[in-house]
C-alpha cells in the first residue's frame, strides 16, 4: 500500500512538472515544494534581500546577472556567461525553474519576464513565474527561511533558441519587408516620441510599429498578472498578419519581456520574438536609423538641453 502511494505521489509531481504553468500562485509553488519532483526557485532579489528573508530552498542569482552591459542593459549576455551562470544554479534541461522577484510593482515583474525568457532561449522547458513575487508570497502568510542552500553545479551546456530572438539585422529586414507585427511595449511618452531612455540617441519608435503599453498586463492597482482569458483580450488588440512574426521591443528589452511573455506564454500566440536590444540598441547603431514619431531637430535639441539642466543641476 505504502509503495502505491509514493508512486502514485510521484506520479502526480511529474504530472505537473510536465505541465508547468506560466504562472504559479504562492499557494501553487508552496505545494509544489512539498513533492518529490521540488521545482528549483531562482530569487532573482539583491543578495541583501535575499539573506534577509526568502521562500525556502531558493538560489539567489540577481538579476543584474542576466542583463547586458551599462551600454545597454538589454542585450542579451554572452553564451559562456549565461552557462556559467545556469550551471552554478544546478539547472539542467529537466529542472522545472521558477522565478521569484520583489513584487512591487508592474515594472518589477520585467524582471522576472526577462529572466524566464532567457531561460526558455537557453532551452528550458518547464518555467514558471511566482505571480505577485516576494510580496505576494509574504501577504499570503507562507514559510520564509533566511539558508542559502548548497546546490551543486551542473554540466549543462545550452545553446540558444534562435526562434525566441529578434536581432537588428532581423529588425532592419522586418521593415524593408513588412514581414512582422512590431510591438512597441512602452507608455505613451516614449511611444509618442516626447521621452526616450538615458541611453538611447534619438526619440520615436520602430516604423509601422503598434503600441501595447506594458502596463495592460495587470490587474489595476496592483502587481499581479492577469489571467489567460484576459491576457487572449489583451493580446487580441495587437494585428498580425497571417504567417509573420510578432517582436515586442522597449528600450531596453524589460517592459518588451512583458509583453513577450504576456502574448507567447500566457495568450499562446505562436512566433513571438524578443528585441533585446531594443530601442538603445536601434537608436545606437551607425548613421540614421528609421524611426516614426520621432521629434524635430529642435525639439530634440530642446529636449537635450533639459535633460542636460537636470542632471547638472538636480
Amino acid at each position: 500500500m505504502k509503495k502505491m502511494l509514493a508512486f502514485a505521489a510521484a506520479l502526480t509531481a511529474a504530472q505537473w512538472v510536465a505541465a508547468a504553468q506560466p504562472l504559479l500562485t504562492p499557494a501553487q509553488l508552496n505545494s509544489l515544494q512539498a513533492t518529490p519532483a521540488q521545482a528549483r526557485v531562482i530569487d532573482i532579489r539583491d543578495p541583501q534581500a535575499y539573506a534577509a528573508q526568502h521562500i525556502p530552498g531558493a538560489v539567489n542569482a540577481p538579476y543584474g546577472k542576466w542583463r547586458g552591459p551599462a551600454t545597454n542593459p538589454g542585450e542579451l549576455p554572452d553564451v559562456s556567461k549565461l552557462t556559467q551562470l545556469v550551471q552554478s544554479l544546478g539547472l539542467t534541461p529537466a529542472t522545472h525553474a521558477v522565478v521569484v522577484s520583489t513584487g512591487a510593482d508592474a515594472t518589477d515583474f520585467g524582471a522576472s519576464a526577462r529572466v524566464y525568457w532567457t531561460l526558455k532561449t537557453l532551452g528550458l522547458k518547464e518555467l514558471s513565474i511566482v505571480n505577485g513575487g516576494m510580496k505576494a508570497w509574504t501577504e499570503a502568510g507562507l514559510p520564509q527561511d533566511t539558508a542559502a542552500p548548497t546546490i551543486a553545479a551542473s554540466q549543462w551546456q545550452p545553446q540558444l533558441d534562435d526562434r525566441l530572438i529578434a536581432t537588428r539585422e532581423d529588425i532592419r529586414r522586418n521593415i524593408d519587408l513588412s514581414n512582422a507585427a512590431l510591438v512597441d511595449s512602452r507608455p505613451d511618452a516614449f511611444y509618442q516620441g516626447k521621452t526616450r531612455a538615458p541611453a538611447a540617441k534619438l526619440s520615436g519608435t520602430l516604423p509601422g510599429a503598434q503600441q501595447l503599453d506594458f502596463n495592460q498586463w495587470f490587474v489595476p492597482g496592483t502587481s499581479t498578472f492577469v489571467d489567460a482569458a484576459a491576457a487572449k483580450q489583451i493580446a487580441a488588440k495587437v494585428q498580425r498578419k497571417s504567417g509573420q512574426d510578432m517582436v515586442a521591443f522597449c528600450n531596453t528589452g524589460h517592459w518588451a519581456a512583458t509583453d513577450w511573455f504576456g502574448l507567447s506564454e500566457m495568450a499562446g500566440l505562436p512566433n513571438v520574438k524578443l528585441y533585446a536590444g531594443s530601442m538603445v540598441d536601434w537608436t545606437q547603431q551607425p548613421g540614421a536609423p528609421a524611426l516614426e514619431n520621432q521629434p524635430s531637430r529642435a525639439e530634440s535639441l530642446a529636449y537635450d538641453a533639459r535633460q542636460w539642466w537636470q542632471r547638472k543641476f538636480k
